[in-house]
């Protein structure tokens, strides 16, 4: 039984699985989802993406189906980065869902949800909305109808579609800025993380010499924690760096959404405040 109280934070769902967070709860708070953002103007879709953890297909595929129960069809992108996501949500202009905890340890999940147009949702934009609605469907049904519920497909089901988005992401990424100059030595750390997936085809058409690190997609992080804000994190990196007299180095967190900098001599380039 999720705990929803537990698992609905300030900007997404997250929490241990499945202690805090279950199929169940996806599939739940994916019928609340289109409730919140289907306004009944366009035809109804949702676009949902997940991470490497070993937990997030299953997450993600439980979602959508309380997507489609509700007569509501499901655009399934799969492994894909949180910005991927968000691209997609963009580009398509569909609401989204991705399935990830970010830099969390191996046993959490989550859910980082937006409307159409990559608008992401906050507890006051939406996420208490979605958890209220998950709660008083509960408090409403019956044991015996949510268990005939999970169990059966309703009539009008919403249809699922599986769509690549990961080279048009590229491609817009890359044409977002011209990239000129010398040729780069570039060392990315992508933790076991996204960047693993996401990396190689945008790095892959600049003129750049790409060293990398840890780009197997494995939600164990065998090599170290996906969280760069933990100095510890970027010791390979900046070894690496060094090393390899590179002239700089990327380190990304889990959902490829964060990004740490480090110069030619090790050394963490400050972040803007």
């Amino acid at each position: 039984m999720a705990d929803l109280a537990a698992i609905f934070k300030a900007y997404d769902v997250r929490g241990l699985v499945p202690e805090q967070l279950d199929e169940a709860a996806a599939r739940q708070i994916g019928t609340a989802f289109v409730a919140e953002v289907i306004d009944g103007s366009t035809d109804p879709a949702v676009v949902v993406g997940h991470d490497m953890r070993s937990s997030s297909p299953g997450l993600a595929a439980a979602f959508a189906d309380g997507v489609r129960d509700t007569g509501t069809d499901v655009v399934m992108i799969g492994l894909a980065s949180t910005d991927q996501l968000y691209f997609a949500s963009g580009r398509l202009g569909l609401p989204g869902a991705m399935f990830t905890a970010s830099h969390n340890p191996r046993a959490y999940n989550g859910i980082k949800l937006c409307r159409a147009g990559a608008a992401a949702m906050a507890a006051d934009t939406g996420l208490t909305a979605i958890r209220d609605r998950v709660v008083a469907a509960n408090a409403k049904a019956s044991a015996a109808l949510t268990a005939s519920a999970a169990n059966s497909a309703p009539a009008g089901r919403g249809a699922l579609e599986q769509r690549d988005m990961l080279t048009s992401y590229a491609e817009h990424l890359l044409g977002t800025v011209k990239v000129t100059g010398r040729r780069l030595k570039v060392v990315v750390d992508a933790a076991n993380g996204m960047a693993g997936h996401t990396v190689p085809p945008v790095f892959g058409a600049l003129d750049v010499d790409l060293v990398p690190l840890y780009f197997d997609l494995d939600g164990s992080f065998p090599n170290h924690a996906a969280n760069p804000l933990d100095p510890a994190n970027l010791q390979d990196l900046k070894s690496a760096v060094v090393r390899e007299r590179a002239d700089v180095g990327l380190a990304f967190d889990g959902d490829a959404d964060r990004c740490f900098v480090v110069d030619e001599r090790g050394s963490v380039i400050p972040l803007l405040r």
